[in-house]
């Protein structure tokens, strides 16, 4: 065989397999699975935020520590109104959602997130117990 069929299905594998990944290591990151089943509420202050793809991230300084607070995608976040400029570091916020099953680790999924007053409901859809300001 000539070295560069070789190259070529071996190319065309790796490409093959990384399309495949994907797509699986996405949904895994971004699913509900990692989270407790019951909602609860963390506050904090805001010291990161980025809005960016694939989904909204904020670090919260709560009581116990920093959190790492996951919001909804992009799209998601802009029609519930939490766009640039609606929160910044410095910030107090309240979230409500679903902590880690893991309770060793400080990660948060929210649903809604209550800044300066406003609340904003990123996953509107969602059948929630809590109220987000209570």
């Amino acid at each position: 065989m000539p070295s560069s069929f070789i190259s070529r299905g071996a190319a065309a594998f790796v490409v093959g397999a990384g399309l495949l990944a994907g797509p699986v290591a996405a949904f895994a990151h971004h699913g509900w699975a990692w989270t407790e089943e019951q909602e609860s509420r963390l506050e904090g202050t805001i010291t990161e935020i980025s809005l960016g793809n694939p989904h909204a991230h904020l670090q919260v300084e709560a009581e116990d520590g920093v959190w790492e607070v996951d919001l909804a995608p992009p799209y998601a976040t802009e029609r519930a109104g939490f766009v640039d400029g609606e929160a910044k570091p410095g910030d107090r916020a309240i979230f409500t959602g679903h902590r880690s099953k893991d309770a060793g680790e400080r990660r948060f999924k929210a649903e809604t997130v209550t800044v300066g007053g406003k609340t904003y409901d990123v996953y509107p859809n969602r059948q929630k117990s809590m109220k987000p300001d209570a």
